[in-house]
């Protein structure tokens, strides 16, 4: 049942068979927000109430149109594997390298401003951007494309840094309050729902729009 006091909230999501975009889902839908999961497998994901697959090309400007018509924001996790697109541009099992990365981005600023959804969260490598040396220059300069993209376009932006995720946390894992976790996993289980839930109050109250931040552990 739906808490008449919440107001719902449409999330087209980018991402959603990583870790995050898993403990993303479980939060959202834990807000009873209606999640839309953009995925190249529509079978990839269990039925669960408020969450949605369709499928999508993050490369396509007009398949980006087609994902997001309707909803209220995107969340994108530009570093994740599995993300929805045509294997012309990159293999699908492979994370987006910097190159492809800015090309994404272009595709979903120009998918986004055709349907006048203007809210996106973009999750990725950007704490360089804040470094006055890069280890990888190549991804520097993706990033200072992606960011300079955003300044141009007419989105309501929010640039994340992406947490460091272990492979092998589901939804299912985000889901239950308690649950066995393999030796490891704990930790990153607490850092990545802790992302997840910094996202959703971002979305829910607004904040940080066109600025570049980290959720870092209270200490």
């Amino acid at each position: 049942m739906k808490n008449a006091e919440t107001p719902v909230i449409k999330v087209v999501l980018y991402g959603a068979m990583s870790s995050l975009g898993s403990a993303l889902m479980a939060e959202l839908l834990r807000r009873q927000h209606e999640v839309i999961a953009i995925l190249d497998d529509l079978t990839a994901l269990a039925p669960r109430p408020g969450l949605r697959t369709k499928t999508g090309d993050l490369f396509d400007p007009e398949r980006v149109k087609q994902s997001v018509a309707g909803a209220s924001a995107v969340v994108c996790l530009l570093n994740a594997p599995g993300l929805p697109m045509n294997s012309e541009h990159v293999e699908r099992t492979l994370i987006p390298g910097p190159v492809e990365q800015v090309l994404a981005v272009d595709a979903l600023i120009a998918g986004m401003q055709a349907v006048n959804i203007t809210r996106l969260f973009l999750v990725g490598d950007f704490a360089m951007l804040d470094e006055e040396q890069a280890d990888d220059d190549l991804q520097r300069h993706a990033a200072e494309e992606v960011l300079d993209a955003l300044k141009h376009s007419t989105l309501q932006w929010t640039l994340i840094n992406a947490p460091y995720a272990a492979p092998g946390l589901g939804i299912e894992h985000f889901s239950q309050v308690s649950t066995s976790l393999e030796p490891g996993l704990a930790e990153s289980l607490q850092r990545l729902n802790r992302v997840a839930v910094g996202i959703a109050d971002e979305l829910r109250l607004n904040l940080h729009v066109g600025e570049h931040v980290d959720f870092v552990p209270a200490i």
